[in-house]
Parts: C-alpha cells; sequence; structure tokens
C-alpha cells in the first residue's frame, strides 16, 4: 500500500513538472495594431520579424485603450486652430542664427558611440543616461530656473526623457524623437542609429538648447508649457511614447500640438511631410513653418499606421504631426543595421530640420491656441 502511495506521488510530481516546463516554454505574447482595427496577437520574434519586413504597427498590449476601436475622452481632443501665418519671424530666425553644428556633429558623435541604444539593454540605459545629462547640462547652463528635465521610468531598462519648460498654461506643445536603435538581424548586435534616431534626437536637443537662449522662453513667458521628449523603446512598438501619451490622456493632460523627427540626416532632399495618422490642420501649419524658416522645401508623404511616436499621441487623441528627412521612397536605406553610423549623416540636413523645430516651436509656445 504505502508502495502504491509513493508511486503515485511520484507519479503526479512528474506530470506537475512536466506540465510546469511546457508552460514555462510558452512564448509571451504581445497584441499589435497594424492598422485601423487590424491586430494581431504574435510572439516577440514574430513581433520582429514584422519589424524587418518594413511592417509598421502600435504595440497595444498594455495600452488597449489606445486601440483604433478605443472612444478617446472629448476633454483632451477639442480641436485647435492654429496660426494661419508666422507671428515670430524676426525672434525666430535670429535664434536660428545660433545654431551651432560643430555642437551637433560632436553630440550625435557620442550618441552613435554606445554599443547599440536597445531599449533592453544595459547600453540602452546608459545612452538614455547620458542624453538625460546632456539635456540637464543645457538646462543648467541656461539658467532658465524653472526648466526641467526627467527621466520617464518605464517596466523595461531603458528611460524615456521628458523636458519641460513651464508657460503661462499647463497646456503643452511638444517635440518628440526617440532615443532607442535597433539591428534587426541581431538585437544585442551594435547598433550605431546614427540617423535612426540619433540624428532626430540630436535635432531636438539642439533646438531645445537654442530656444533656452531666448530671455522670453526661458523666463516662462509663453503662453503655453513647451515639452522635449525622447521616448524609449520606440523601435519594438512605439512603447515609450505609449506609456507617456497614455499617462498623460488619463490625467486629462491637455496637448495642443506635437511634431516628431525620427530621422532627419540623410541625403540633401526636401523634408518629407508625413500625411497619415496626424492632425491634417497641425500639418498644414508645419508646412507653413517649413516654408518660413527651413530652406530646402518638402514633400507630402506617407509612412504607414504605426511608423513613429506621432502616432502613440494620435491614439491617445492628440493633434501630432511628424516630419521626415526626406519622401519615405528616399529615407536612408541602412536603418536598423550596423551600417546606420556617422559617415552617412548630412549635418546640414539636420541643421534644416532644427530651423523646423525651433521655428515650430517658438510660434506655438506663444500661440494663442
Amino acid at each position: 500500500m504505502v508502495r502504491s502511495i509513493l508511486i503515485a506521488a511520484l507519479a503526479a510530481t512528474s506530470t506537475a513538472l512536466s506540465v510546469g516546463r511546457r508552460e514555462a516554454s510558452k512564448p509571451e505574447l504581445f497584441t499589435i495594431e497594424l492598422g485601423p482595427g487590424e491586430t494581431r496577437v504574435v510572439t516577440e520574434e514574430e513581433k520582429w520579424a514584422l519589424k524587418n519586413e518594413g511592417k509598421s504597427f502600435i504595440d497595444i498590449t498594455n495600452h488597449p485603450n489606445l486601440a483604433s476601436s478605443s472612444v478617446k475622452s472629448a476633454s483632451n481632443v477639442a480641436a485647435v486652430a492654429y496660426p494661419s501665418a508666422m507671428t515670430q519671424e524676426d525672434t525666430v530666425n535670429g535664434l536660428i542664427a545660433k545654431l551651432n553644428k560643430t555642437y551637433v556633429q560632436e553630440e550625435l558623435t557620442t550618441f552613435s558611440e554606445f554599443f547599440n541604444r536597445y531599449y533592453q539593454s544595459t547600453y540602452g540605459k546608459q545612452a538614455s543616461d547620458w542624453l538625460l545629462s546632456e539635456v540637464q547640462g543645457v538646462i543648467s547652463e541656461s539658467g532658465a530656473e524653472n526648466a526641467s528635465a526627467k527621466p520617464f521610468t518605464h517596466s523595461w531598462t531603458q528611460n524615456s526623457i521628458i523636458a519641460t519648460i513651464p508657460g503661462q498654461s499647463t497646456d503643452k506643445i511638444i517635440v518628440g524623437a526617440h532615443l532607442d536603435s535597433i539591428n534587426g538581424r541581431n538585437r544585442s548586435g551594435r547598433a550605431p542609429g546614427a540617423d535612426d534616431d540619433g540624428s532626430g534626437s540630436i535635432t531636438i536637443l539642439e533646438a531645445l538648447r537654442v530656444l533656452l537662449s531666448d530671455p522670453k522662453i526661458a523666463a516662462g513667458e509663453g503662453a503655453n508649457t513647451l515639452e522635449f521628449h525622447w521616448y524609449s523603446g520606440e523601435e519594438a512598438g512605439l512603447l515609450g511614447s505609449e506609456d507617456i501619451f497614455d499617462s498623460y490622456s488619463s490625467s486629462n493632460v491637455v496637448v495642443k500640438a506635437m511634431l516628431q523627427q525620427d530621422m532627419t540626416g540623410y541625403g540633401n532632399n526636401p523634408m518629407g511631410v508625413i500625411t497619415d495618422r496626424v492632425d491634417s490642420g497641425l500639418t498644414a501649419f508645419v508646412r507653413k513653418v517649413i516654408d518660413a524658416y527651413a530652406t530646402i522645401g518638402w514633400v507630402d508623404t506617407q509612412c504607414g499606421y504605426g511608423c513613429s511616436d506621432h502616432s502613440s499621441a494620435t491614439a491617445a487623441g492628440y493633434p501630432s504631426s511628424f516630419v521626415i528627412e526626406a519622401d519615405m521612397d528616399l529615407t536612408s536605406p541602412y536603418i536598423h543595421t550596423d551600417g546606420d553610423t556617422l559617415d552617412r549623416v548630412n549635418y546640414d540636413h539636420i541643421l534644416e530640420h532644427v530651423k523646423l523645430v525651433v521655428g515650430y516651436a517658438y510660434e506655438l509656445t506663444f500661440a494663442d491656441l
């Protein structure tokens, strides 16, 4: 009898261990949205395979309320009437004259020297820590006492960054870029991400530096609060920007405008103004900003449903826009590889995007929206 009981107990233990192993081996699943109402449940490897195929998507696993089927609160989605013309040209042109190409080169060189900026890697965390220190240094050197820069932490290793210049209201004007990089063939491999999106990250850093040299900006005299965002985890499905904009939406934060800068440094073509998954009124205003303050012109183009972090703002009900380095067919072919290197970056092209950001930020910070 005892022997029978022991045999039964061992059999039960063996079965439990077998079930446990099978359950432990089950891959984690993610819900992604590839288009309005087009959702798919995938594994981590399937998600990256889609990325390598050039598919753009938003990972809504932890943010189902950002799905296209979700009803957004009307409190933060009110239509915004953007200025019909530029009103700050003398000041903006004076700020543009202060752009420093050497500073851009030096900052992008350091940022691209991290082995990679993969959002789950130690290198990625080191890169976000370094960039935060640079942003804080810019603010400190400006003497803007009320401005600040803080990490926005996530459930993964790398942080996002939010720099804030308070205005007369808490309504936000946002400029964004993503700070992570990826090697599509080997996620732990070398991924300098010089263009994608080192260029955009340093574009908005230089814009912040120049804007803070303006006494009115530094003193917080703008009608609206100005924020600069550097997002973690963009390459994995807009993860960092989702966390931020979902948090803003849940807290009824008012965002009047968001401009994304993702890839600003390849080639010498007119800028690509994205027309899908954006706010048409804000995009029309951004075209006017390019005409007024940049010299290389623009073309309309489309990039896909979840191609960059502006899509998270849109999903949260906020007006967003996105300007990339060129027509999508002419953007860098080296992204997501170890070949996305500094020698393929056109710094003069980056400076054109800095002009856009400075113009957009100054005009809207002082606009009655």
